[in-house]
């Protein structure tokens, strides 16, 4: 019985693999607990539509991820903050906010888990913060923070 796994199962198939399984198996087991689909014409047909509307989805992604990155790569961006007169921020400036001025003053859209910081920022200078993008793209900032 040739059949379409709906899900991953231990060592049968994985999601969306065509495989030939034994009909008891398969009428018994798989079928009976949805975890595959019998292997028809138009269940073939469907599955090519949905790889083919996955793989489009995939490629968009890519372009949006590359197309921001290049925008965001090498830039600075100032963020203003009050501070003590030794130079300490009265509010530490983490992930959201450093999203939130690249949003402002970029025009890329990110979110704030993409930051990578190991620290918030609580010291007014420079300080060079990675972004990672999905398909392993990464972009590096400048933060300028500075006193209002």
């Amino acid at each position: 019985m040739k059949v379409i796994f709906l899900q991953d199962v231990k060592g049968s198939g994985k999601k969306g693999e065509i495989k030939e399984v034994a009909d008891g198996y398969g009428r018994n087991f798989l079928l009976k607990n949805k975890l595959v689909k019998v292997a028809n014409q138009s269940a073939l047909l469907e599955t090519k539509a949905q790889e083919e509307k996955l793989r489009k989805q995939m490629e968009n992604e890519l372009n949006e991820n590359q197309e921001a990155a290049g925008k965001i790569d090498g830039e600075e961006i100032e963020i203003k903050a009050k501070a003590s007169s030794s130079g300490t921020l009265y509010s530490a400036i983490g992930a959201e906010k450093i999203c939130e001025e690249i949003k402002k003053q970029l025009g890329a859209r990110l979110k704030s888990n993409q930051i990578i910081i190991s620290n918030p920022l609580k010291e007014i200078g420079e300080k060079k913060v990675k972004i990672k993008f999905g398909h392993g793209l990464e972009a590096e900032v400048n933060i300028v923070v500075s006193t209002v």
